[in-house]
């Protein structure tokens, strides 16, 4: 075991040496199993908002910012409940051609112009994705935002879901236009202040628009932070955050994700285990932050970035450390 990760497992052990025995031989096991997934690098649980479980099992030491790739879709989706806090938005059934024209282009099907703030938050806006083979050619356009909106509508927005990242960035320009600041000065003063996280600057298109629903990077902390937030209706250390009703409607089922079956709220995937209802943060190799109200529970787990993780495969296989040993253990410790 290499020195960072060495010292990273002893801090682990220390925070399980504050538990009962029998509940640190449970979470001791739950580590074993994820450490038994070759692409699985950390994993990091608090219940009852303290930490019971905290390691890193290859990769990058804890306390690193790591890439979370799709999970930065959670986090724009979050920062849309901001804007409507803030009456920047008026509504979620606010169009584009409403609250954004500007970023309209002259090609765009005129049907763009009456796309909603809801449709690109639940990735409903029925335009050709952005997203797997189309994803390369996306971001060597030389506009993102209008490239995505210029293309051709293959479903009625509002009717399915469409897995897209190029509705995260329009809904990430969109952001930007209401309030006058960068997606990157709103994720930093509207989530990272209040919840006492560093979010690092990350890429930007050929216009400086920050990404929105890629690329961004954090702290297993901050992702356990970001979680525990949700979980608590929006408060963090006695801040409100996010408003209460946000986060309500957004743990509420919109749309059914057609890859894995599961629903869709406002950038959260939504489902039970063993009579548990979670709310799953995704990202591409692995990335995830899960939030079970129910058993208060949190957890944040980090995996090679470079590898896939289909629902068949290695994300088939985090579910099942979720729904099989994770939640059991931690019904069993609920107090």
């Amino acid at each position: 075991m290499s020195g960072p990760n060495r010292r990273q497992f002893l801090a682990g052990a220390t925070a399980l040496a504050a538990l009962p025995a029998s509940a640190q031989d449970a979470w001791q096991s739950v580590a074993e199993q994820a450490r038994g997934l070759a692409q699985c690098h950390a994993l990091v649980i608090h219940q009852q908002g303290r930490e019971v479980l905290s390691q890193v099992f290859r990769g990058p030491a804890m306390g690193r910012a790591v890439p979370v790739k799709s999970v930065s879709k959670t986090i724009v989706a979050a920062l849309t409940g901001a804007a409507l806090d803030r009456g920047e938005i008026p509504a979620l059934s606010a169009t584009l051609e409403e609250v954004a024209p500007r970023l309209i282009p002259a090609r765009a099907d005129p049907r763009v112009a009456g796309i909603t703030v809801e449709n690109l938050v639940t990735m409903q806006a029925g335009l050709e994705r952005t997203s797997g083979g189309n994803y390369d050619g996306w971001v060597s356009s030389s506009n993102w935002v209008s490239n995505a909106l210029a293309r051709p509508i293959v479903a009625e927005p509002g009717s399915r879901m469409l897995y897209s990242t190029g509705s995260f960035h329009v809904l990430g320009a969109v952001l930007a236009e209401v309030s006058g600041q960068s997606l990157l000065t709103l994720a930093r003063r509207r989530l990272g202040q209040p919840l006492g996280i560093d979010i690092p600057a990350w890429t930007r298109d050929p216009q400086g628009r920050y990404l929105g629903g890629n690329e961004m990077a954090l702290t297993h902390q901050a992702m356990i932070r970001f979680g525990e937030m949700y979980r608590q209706g929006g408060m963090y250390n006695g801040s409100q955050v996010l408003s209460g009703d946000w986060v309500r409607r957004s743990l509420e089922m919109r749309t059914r994700s057609p890859y894995s079956g599961l629903s869709y709220g406002y950038g959260w995937f939504l489902g039970s285990a063993r009579g548990a209802p979670y709310a799953l943060a995704r990202g591409y190799g692995g990335q995830v932050i899960c939030v079970v109200p129910g058993l208060e529970l949190t957890v944040a787990l980090t995996s090679d970035p470079t590898q896939p993780a289909r629902s068949g495969g290695y994300f088939g296989d985090i579910m099942q450390l979720i729904a099989a040993s994770i939640i059991p253990v931690a019904r069993d410790q609920l107090i």
